[in-house]
């Protein structure tokens, strides 16, 4: 009877803290409990990244060109009006004429061109460059010739398509490649595990031409919003989705199921915001606009920017941008393929003969 006792007596004893915890270590709720707070907390970065970003863009850096500098006094006065307008943010570049002004223009060197005109000054903007950065110096100068009594025209000489008015179907359809592409690589790692590297490697080429091609259908054929170049544009997202899909792999094969953290933050909450798309790499914080030429949603932006309104002025900049982070992914995640939790098991022959 009484070694019945005992034995009751151990069932009812409290599990101590050491044990709870281990028990705790390898359930399901620990995941779930690390998921509430990345979750929690990539939703206030992810508010706070873009309002950051865009909800208030200044001006820190408009570099514009000035053909010749303004003889009569109130040109003077004009310049100096707009400038404090502008928070001292122009940076005026002297050309000796309007057309090398104006090339500097189409090779998005300035974002406008100051000229004296008889008694008065022109301000030619290029809203393709970028329609806030555009339409913030079109207002100043508006404001300031009024307040200096000078005659102030201001024309759009690179104005975005119809079907575009805000400039951000370029950005709209970059993201949408960004996105899809990291969704795709989830996705092919949640229903195709068994897939080898090279196979992995494959499909997800196949789907970001296959989604490339989706997005420049339907913004452009069905939608027809934008009047896009269409197979560059085409293989311009298509290279964005292949990237940004092998950007997951390549963190998936180095930090396993959150993968996705890293992912989110160089793709989403840093790259997105500081792309240029939505507001103007000027009007961005200054790191911001310096450090989103150097990822892969800038990088897809800048390209499609340049190949829908300045056809001959090619950079190849955005273009190595995409292509480095694509290889460096592609060579992580095939040198360390064994990591990955996907690939199918080896068959025993396979298995013995390493052995």
């Amino acid at each position: 009877m009484s070694g019945s006792g005992e034995q009751h007596g151990a069932h009812r004893r409290t599990p101590a803290f050491r044990e709870r915890w281990e028990a705790f270590k390898h359930s399901p709720f620990l995941p779930a409990t690390v998921l509430v707070l990345i979750v929690s907390a990539a939703a206030g970065l992810f508010a706070g990244s873009y309002t950051y970003a865009m909800a208030d863009p200044t001006p820190h850096r408009i570099p514009a060109a000035l053909v010749t500098r303004p003889e009569a006094a109130r040109g003077e006065v004009f310049l100096a009006g707009l400038e404090k307008a502008l928070d001292a943010s122009l940076e005026l570049h002297d050309y000796p004429d309007v057309a090398d002004a104006r090339r500097a223009l189409e090779e998005q060197k300035v974002f406008a061109v100051l000229r004296a005109s008889g008694g008065g000054m022109e301000l030619d903007v290029a809203a393709a460059s970028g329609a806030t950065v555009a339409e913030l110096l079109g207002e100043a100068a508006l404001k300031v010739g009024d307040a200096t009594g000078v005659e102030v025209t201001v024309r759009d000489v690179k104005p975005l398509q119809r079907g575009d008015p805000r400039g951000l179907a370029l950005f709209y359809i970059s993201l949408a490649a960004v996105i899809i592409g990291f969704l795709g690589a989830i996705q092919l790692s949640v229903h195709a595990a068994g897939l080898n590297p090279a196979e992995r490697i494959a499909f997800t080429v196949a789907y970001a031409l296959l989604g490339g091609f989706a997005i420049a259908a339907t913004v452009d054929w069905w939608l027809g919003a934008v009047d896009l170049p269409f197979v560059q544009s085409w293989l311009i997202l298509a290279f964005t989705m292949f990237t940004s899909g092998m950007v997951f792999t390549m963190f998936n094969t180095l930090m396993g199921r959150w993968a996705m953290i890293p992912t989110w933050g160089v793709m989403v909450l840093l790259g997105n915001p500081s792309s240029g798309g939505a507001v103007s790499w000027p009007l961005l914080p200054s790191a911001l606009g310096h450090i989103g030429r150097w990822l892969p949603p800038g990088a897809s932006v800048n390209a499609q920017h340049t190949a829908v309104y300045y056809q001959g002025h090619q950079f190849l900049f955005p273009y190595l941008v995409l292509a480095a982070w694509a290889l460096v992914s592609c060579t992580v995640f095939w040198v360390w393929r064994h990591r990955h939790p996907g690939g199918r098991a080896r068959t025993p022959e396979h298995a013995d003969a390493a052995t």
